[in-house]
């Protein structure tokens, strides 16, 4: 199915939420313009149209296989990711001094939308490989770095993350994997590590794994923990490959989606290991990178939800099917034209453009925590991003299976037919709420460290910066979206102060509570964020049709979609109790 790339949405959502003019001031962007940036866009969806997304059907038909100890991936994937290479994109946001472009975070996650909207197994790969660059960075020694670091961000070699194993998912403190010393300085790694994306392929000349394992006198638990690099293949001192280490992939998971993405079971055996930082901070270590990481799979649920979309638009304007309900003629009408169809569209449509703002505002505040050169706009910025990190990640994945199945429900039975091709879309996106922290996982973390440890004031930040929104849909003539966003702020609040009243008292309420809130949260943040575009499309900027498109899609959004915060209210408010109390009904 056709790709297009959004790229006025895209332009129109950097300038209004990810605040590209305060982030192109920053000193980390100096030599960056806005037309540089906008340049940067419009060849990175070239590239996403032209070479990634063709293969998103390849991949899913012919995905990757375990031949005689090699994992083989299509010849055409090989190809796209070798000219996503030579082009330069695995630098986008890798560090300067390491041969990367150190572009802006805000940037690089436009681009980023546009990728894994191409194909979402194949982009796993960069974005992993940034994942344990970032790890290397943040963590690694100064030869560390020199010998991993320039080839990583050239996407020459790519790299992986090592945490689940068989016995421990999210709970890493059961992590068993051992790393026992060498006389050579290094370590000897064995274990069994599960899940491991990209662990083994043919497409990139080296992978460097870095993994959680315990040293023979570490103490039980997360603070038993240490992180190493693990090459598949040996590195010299002079950055030439020696042999291969002990290190393979015994096999590959069967999985319902992302079938192009080779997900392995991978196993060591005495490979060879190099401590990164001290002993026992390995998990710490690897959370230093969670917020890009997170940020970028809530990007993933969102961009395939929005290819999806475009797939179900483009059907709907062409199939043919019934009268309209509102005409006399009997002649069918595309099926565009049937209101419960239009419906569908519309909320699509609409969360969508919510959830680029969210991501977008996330990406932003990540600039600027980082660079600001004030320490209260730092403080600020990074009080942001830490409260929207769990929101953008688990509602725009929770979001990206609900709206994908609303567009197989546009195609109808044709939906459910493989050839067609949208169904693929539900199969890929269902990892994305499990992977990188399941969204229960970032619905706790929203309601105790995000909320809960400062007595909500993050969360208060942002909706009085909300009622500010909703004061400028008054100034534009929309007293109605105002009063409709100002009750939803109104709601919030309220549930912020029931969360951390539960928290302190009865912390399994709040648990219980933790996925509405984190979605009534979500879900009123998306009406803030249309409500900033509402008053900022501007038609001597971006044309009336945009300028009206946009209205249309914040009234949509406020009629279908922001409605939804007040059964979150009362559930936040409410159903604790009857979660809690649920001891008969499993045994009926």
């Amino acid at each position: 199915m056709t790709y297009r790339a959004p790229l006025n949405e895209l332009r129109f959502a950097l300038r209004v939420h990810g605040r590209l003019d305060q982030v192109l001031s920053l000193p980390a962007a100096d030599g960056l313009d806005s037309d540089t940036a906008d340049a940067v866009l419009e060849e990175a969806a070239r590239f996403a149209e032209e070479m990634i997304a063709p293969t998103n059907r390849t991949g899913d038909l012919h995905g990757a296989r375990l031949s005689d100890g090699r994992v083989q991936t299509h010849p055409d994937l090989a190809r796209a990711f070798d000219e996503y290479r030579q082009a330069g994109w695995p630098g986008l946001r890798a560090p300067a001094e390491y041969g990367g472009q150190g572009l802006p975070a805000v940037v690089a996650a436009a681009c980023e939308e546009m990728w894994c909207a191409g194909n979402l197994a194949l982009s796993l790969l960069p974005m992993l490989t940034l994942g344990a660059a970032e790890a290397i960075l943040n963590h690694g020694s100064d030869a560390q770095k020199q010998l991993y670091l320039p080839k990583m961000s050239a996407g020459i070699w790519s790299g992986t993350m090592n945490l689940t194993e068989p016995q421990a998912g999210s709970d890493l403190a059961q992590v068993a994997a051992r790393a026992v010393p060498k006389d050579n300085g290094a370590y000897a790694v064995s274990g069994q590590k599960i899940f491991i994306t990209w662990g083994d392929h043919e497409l990139a000349e080296n992978i460097v794994h870095l993994v959680l394992a315990r040293l023979p006198d570490a103490p039980p638990g997360v603070k038993g923990i240490s992180l190493f690099i693990v090459p598949k293949y040996l590195v010299n001192g002079d950055g030439s490959l020696g042999e291969r280490n002990g290190v393979a992939a015994v096999g590959l998971e069967h999985k319902l989606g992302i079938h192009a993405s080779p997900t392995c079971v991978m196993q060591f055996d005495e490979a060879e290991g190099y401590l990164v930082g001290e002993a026992g901070k390995g998990l710490a270590y690897m959370f230093t990178m969670m917020n890009h990481a997170r940020l970028g799979v809530g990007i993933e649920g969102h961009a395939v939800a929005e290819r999806a979309y475009q797939a179900a638009l483009a059907y709907a304007q062409e199939r043919v099917q019934s009268r309209s309900i509102g005409g006399q003629s009997s002649t069918p009408v595309a099926i565009i034209r049937h209101p419960d169809v239009r419906r569908m569209l519309l909320v699509q449509k609409a969360t969508l453009a919510a959830q680029r703002a969210l991501y977008m505002r996330a990406a932003a505040a990540l600039d600027l925590a980082h660079g600001a050169a004030d320490d209260d706009v730092r403080r600020s910025a990074q009080a942001e991003l830490n409260f929207l990190i769990p929101i953008v990640k688990a509602w725009c994945t929770d979001n990206g299976t609900l709206l994908t199945n609303l567009a197989v429900q546009v195609f109808g039975g044709m939906g459910y037919i493989e050839e067609t091709g949208v169904a693929q879309y539900v199969r890929d996106v269902r990892i994305t709420a499990i992977y990188e922290g399941t969204n229960g996982i970032q619905a706790l973390d929203l309601i105790g460290r995000k909320t809960a440890a400062d007595e909500g004031r993050a969360a208060r930040m942002l909706l009085d910066d909300g009622r500010g929104a909703a004061d400028g849909l008054r100034k534009a003539g929309a007293a109605e979206l105002a009063d409709s966003l100002t009750r939803a702020l109104d709601a919030a609040e309220a549930s912020v102060a029931q969360i951390v009243r539960a928290m302190a008292a009865e912390p399994e309420a709040a648990a219980a509570a933790s996925h509405a809130y984190l979605h009534q949260m979500a879900c009123t943040l998306g009406a803030v964020a249309l409500a900033r575009e509402y008053a900022a499309a501007e038609a001597e900027i971006f044309g009336e049709t945009f300028v009206r498109a946009r209205r249309q899609i914040t009234e949509g959004y406020f009629a279908y979609v922001l409605p939804q915060i007040h059964t979150y209210a009362a559930q936040v408010l409410h159903g604790s109790a009857a979660v809690l109390a649920a001891q008969e009904v499993w045994a009926v």
